[in-house]
């Protein structure tokens, strides 16, 4: 599985996915200041799952139905790195191996996926 993780996740938590292994491209590094919706168009090109925290994204998958390969919403109630390592880290256990065209949306307490 192949990530996309949006400038508002920060640079620390793309780090710790590289080092983990993942494939991942941090939007702070490679795409700062991007509109959403050609950070959708490039994670959907890439077959990437964007991780982020920007609502916005809910509003250009399921308002104007714009294609993607994923988008995982964070909801947190604590926004450090640290807090968003853990619940990333949580999901990541838990995740069905393919979780392309999905949307879920992630708390420090629940996942959920929400449907077309």
């Amino acid at each position: 599985m192949k990530f996309l993780v949006d400038e508002c996740i920060g640079p620390s938590v793309a780090g710790w996915m590289k080092n983990l292994g993942y494939d991942v491209v941090s939007v702070y590094d490679s795409y700062r200041g991007a509109k959403d919706n050609v950070l959708l168009e490039i994670a959907n090109n890439e077959q990437r799952v964007l991780i982020t925290n920007d609502k916005g994204f809910g509003k250009l998958v399921f308002a104007e139905l714009l294609p993607h390969s994923g988008v995982i919403l964070l909801r947190l109630k604590d926004e450090t790195p640290q807090n968003k390592i853990k619940v990333i880290k949580s999901l990541l256990e838990k995740l069905p191996s393919d979780i392309s065209k999905q949307f879920l949306i992630v708390t420090e307490t629940s996942i959920r996926i929400v449907h077309l």
